[in-house]
């Protein structure tokens, strides 16, 4: 049996079919651009959540020595539209960290020649004298990792301290020995140096000084040989605690690895008061230098 088709019937089919075909193929790009538009849409720039209330920050601006810019609660907390704080203190948008950035300048606190983006802890907003002793205790957890930082001349990476516990004189210990400020020394300083981190705490000069008249003298005090824990976090995050409490100080490393301090130069700083420092005090003075420290969490309890 021979079929013969329309050709008015064929052409109408084709024609059918086409704008079939053509409305599927439109209708599919008006759904992926539809799609495109929603994946946009839900990218949501992240904000740091650390809460900035119990902290005040220094940064490399400023007059000379000793002139260093210090920005305390409730002014902190709007640093995102400071302009003075932006290039030194800022949010990491895709990540919600909080960026401190710092590099060599003339400006830098009374007692060093370094320069800093660091917090230092104010357990009364707006107050340095009311501080902590190791015998109240407390706790510091950090989630931190480092995300820019220079070399030296022989391919070094240049050292940061990201974390310290510094102890501080009352007014009453500040006369009693004639200094002209409350600074004392850095009971706890931890560092990355070269993608680790290393721990480095003071210990008595001379073992023999029994008096607290004595023991407040920051001549009395020196640096210990320092730990430096095995892991290598290099430019990953990493979680570091400490926790002092009376004659006893324990740092750990990505709950990890543990370094105890509970000799007697621990039992011996409990005549001092301290605080917490946080950020990136950088170590060096080299023409070019720079470190940029990324802070995802900051906790702190007493």
């Amino acid at each position: 049996m021979k079929i013969t088709l329309n050709p008015i019937l064929i052409i109408l089919i084709f024609t059918l079919t086409s704008t079939n075909v053509a409305c599927q193929t439109a209708s599919n790009v008006v759904e992926n651009e539809v799609k495109k538009e929603r994946r946009v849409k839900k990218k949501k720039y992240k904000l740091s959540k650390i809460d900035l209330s119990h902290w005040k920050v220094t940064i490399p601006e400023g007059n000379g020595k000793g002139g260093a810019i210090s920005v305390e609660p409730p002014d902190i907390l709007e640093y995102a539209t400071n302009e003075v704080l932006k290039p030194f203190m800022y949010n990491d948008s895709s990540s919600g960290a909080l960026v401190f950035h710092a590099y060599p300048t003339e400006a830098t606190t009374a007692n060093t020649k370094y320069s800093r983006s660091e917090l230092r802890e104010q357990m009364v907003p707006g107050n340095d004298n009311v501080n902590w002793t190791f015998g109240q205790g407390g706790i510091l957890k950090a989630k931190i990792a480092m995300d820019e930082v220079s070399k030296d001349k022989d391919g070094k990476y240049h050292k940061v301290i990201i974390l310290q516990i510094h102890g501080r004189l009352t007014n009453e210990q500040r006369n009693l020995i004639g200094q002209k400020d409350n600074n004392a020394p850095p009971m706890l300083k931890i560092y990355w140096q070269n993608g680790k981190i290393r721990v480095k705490t003071k210990v008595l000069k001379y073992p023999d000084v029994t008096t607290e008249e004595g023991l407040l003298y920051e001549e009395a005090w020196t640096d210990d040989k320092g730990f430096t824990f095995e892991e290598e976090v290099g430019f990953r995050k990493f979680t570091i605690n400490v926790t002092v409490s009376d004659g006893k100080m324990v740092v750990s490393l990505n709950n990890n690895e543990f370094a105890v301090y509970d000799d007697r130069n621990i039992k011996k700083w409990g005549v001092f008061e301290n605080y917490f420092k946080a950020g990136n005090y950088f170590q060096s003075r080299d023409q070019g230098s720079f470190a940029k420290v990324k802070f995802y969490d900051l906790e702190v309890k007493h």
